[in-house]
C-alpha cells in the first residue's frame, strides 16, 4: 500500500478518436492551477498525438496493451506505440509519479466507471468516496495483473476512467462536464489524505468483478454471424439473467444467455473491441466493506 500520493499523472488520449480524455488535458495544459492542490502536484500528459491528429485509436499496435515489462525492455519493438511506451514509462519514471489516472472513452452505455486492476486498500477507498458523492459512479474491479501491458501499471497505484455511450472522435458535453468534477473529486480526495484529514467514506459499495468475455457468434469462417441483441443494448451494468437473450442472427433467430447465474455484462458492443473478438465483459456484483 502507498502510504503517500504526492506526484499525479492525468493522462488523455492513450487511444486516439476517445476525445473526451484529450481535451480534458489539453484544458489543463492551458490552465494547470485547476488540477493543483496543496502537497499534490498533477501534471497533465496527452499520450498519443499521432492517433490523435489522424483520428484514429492508434497507428501500429493498441498503445494500451504496450506496457508489459518485457516489452519495454525489448529494443526489437520499435513501431509507433512501442515505442511511444518506452518514453511515457521513461517519463512516469523521472517524474516519480504515483498515482495514474488514465482517461477513456467507450461507445457502450458505461456511465462514469473507475477500473481498478487488483484491491488495493488506498484505491478502494478511493472508490468507495466516488460512489458515495455520485451515485451514478460505478467500480469495475479487474484481476491484478503482476506484469500488466495497460498504461496505468506504470505507476504503483493506477486507475482508467471509462464514460459513455459517446461515439468515437466525438466530444459529449455532459460527460465531458462530468469527467472533469470526476477528477477534482479525485484530487480532493489525495490531497485530504495528505493532509492526514482523510474524507469520510460509506462502510460498503457495490463494484463489478470481470470474469470472463464474450464473443459474437460466428460462422465457420470465423466471420460474425449475428448482433447484440436490442433487449441488451446499451444495458451495461443491468442484470442478465438465465435465459434472457443476448444476440440475435442476421435472419432474425434469437441466441440465449446459457450461464446458470445472473450476471451483469459491461463494455457491450464496444467499437474497439470487435478486432479483439469481445462482445462484452461478463461480471458479478459484490458489496465491499471498508
Amino acid at each position: 500500500m502507498v502510504a503517500s500520493v504526492k506526484r499525479v499523472a492525468l493522462i488523455g488520449g492513450t487511444h486516439g478518436g476517445e476525445l473526451t480524455g484529450v481535451f480534458l488535458v489539453k484544458k489543463f495544459q492551458q490552465f494547470p492551477q485547476m488540477i493543483q492542490r496543496q502537497g499534490v502536484e498533477t501534471i497533465a500528459l496527452i499520450a498519443n498525438e499521432k492517433a490523435i491528429a489522424m483520428g484514429r485509436r492508434y497507428i501500429d499496435t493498441d498503445l494500451n496493451r504496450t506496457f508489459k515489462r518485457q516489452d519495454l525492455e525489448n529494443p526489437q519493438l520499435n513501431n509507433h506505440e512501442q515505442l511511444l511506451a518506452k518514453k511515457l514509462a521513461r517519463q512516469i519514471e523521472q517524474e516519480e509519479i504515483d498515482l495514474i489516472i488514465d482517461l477513456h472513452s467507450t461507445t457502450a452505455n458505461m456511465g462514469l466507471t473507475i477500473i481498478l486492476c487488483g484491491r488495493n486498500p488506498y484505491l478502494l477507498r478511493l472508490a468507495a468516496y466516488l460512489t458515495k458523492i455520485n451515485p451514478e459512479v460505478k467500480i469495475l474491479l479487474y484481476t491484478l495483473q503482476k506484469n500488466s501491458s495497460h498504461l496505468r501499471s506504470l505507476a504503483e497505484l493506477g486507475i482508467t476512467i471509462e464514460v459513455g455511450a459517446v461515439a468515437n472522435g466525438i466530444l459529449d458535453a455532459k460527460l465531458f462536464q462530468e469527467t472533469e468534477k470526476l477528477i477534482y473529486s479525485i484530487l480532493d480526495y489525495i490531497q485530504a489524505e495528505e493532509k492526514e484529514k482523510p474524507l469520510s467514506v460509506p462502510p460498503s459499495f457495490t463494484y463489478y468483478s470481470a470474469i470472463g468475455t464474450v464473443d459474437f457468434p460466428r460462422d465457420e469462417q470465423d466471420k460474425i454471424k449475428a448482433m447484440i441483441h436490442p433487449q441488451l443494448q446499451f444495458k451495461d451494468y443491468q442484470p442478465l439473467h438465465p435465459g434472457n437473450p443476448m444476440f440475435v442472427t442476421f435472419d432474425g433467430k434469437e441466441i440465449f444467455y446459457q450461464g446458470e447465474e445472473i450476471v451483469y455484462p459491461v463494455f457491450i458492443n464496444e467499437a474497439a473491441y470487435y478486432e479483439k473478438g469481445i462482445a462484452m465483459y461478463l461480471t458479478k456484483a459484490f458489496s465491499s466493506e471498508q
